[in-house]
């Protein structure tokens, strides 16, 4: 998967009439992330689908097998593990509010993965985590921008966990891992903390 760094948006199409599209379209000047020559690709988005999908100058998105521009979202989720029960929460906000996810979020730049997840359990939840092994790392299309999610195993080292931005809570044994309803990218996770829990 190539990941492209927005450098400009101009409008490309002055006026739907004339060009027979049902709505006005916007040029895209990408660069490759990874790339050494620094050779652009241009891409046409629709105008509302730029604003939907929160895409601006300065952003990272992937373009998908179909040809659909999405913003490329990198976060991280510790799977907080206390023998055989793994800790979950309920999202307290947004589309998904009430399903339930790993906690973690977005890393920041200059943070290495390890360090932004210690970062946002002590953000979200007022405790301290080691982070232990690297589980997996989930790539999944939302409708409006791709997740790119590094899951770590990780233990409470200190403090409670108490939340402050989740709506709910739990400690989960391998029989109740199918009790709650999952964010769509955290399912094939699920399966795969179901199958190393005791």
């Amino acid at each position: 998967m190539k990941i492209y760094e927005v450098k400009d948006i101009t409008e490309a199409d002055f006026g739907c009439e004339e060009s027979g599209r049902k709505e006005p379209v916007a040029l895209l000047k990408l660069i490759e992330s990874e790339s050494v020559n620094g050779e652009a690709k241009y891409v046409e988005v629709t105008e509302s689908d730029i604003e939907k999908r929160g895409i601006s100058e300065g952003k990272k998105v992937i373009i998908t097998g179909d040809g659909t521009v999405l913003k490329y979202v990198r976060v991280v989720a510790a799977v907080i593990r206390d023998k055989d029960k793994i800790f979950a929460t309920a999202r307290g906000y947004g589309e998904f509010k009430g399903w339930w996810e790993f906690p973690g979020g977005k890393i920041e730049r200059g943070e290495t993965p390890e360090e932004a997840l210690k970062r946002e359990i002590r953000e979200e939840l007022t405790a301290e985590i080691v982070v232990g092994d690297l589980i997996h790392t989930i790539e999944y299309d939302y409708d409006t921008f791709h997740l790119s999610m590094d899951c770590f195993w990780a233990e409470v080292t200190g403090g409670e966990l108490i939340l402050k931005e989740a709506e709910a809570a739990g400690w989960l044994t391998k029989e109740e891992l199918d009790s709650v309803k999952w964010l769509p990218a955290d399912l094939g996770l699920v399966k795969m903390i179901g199958e190393k829990l005791a």
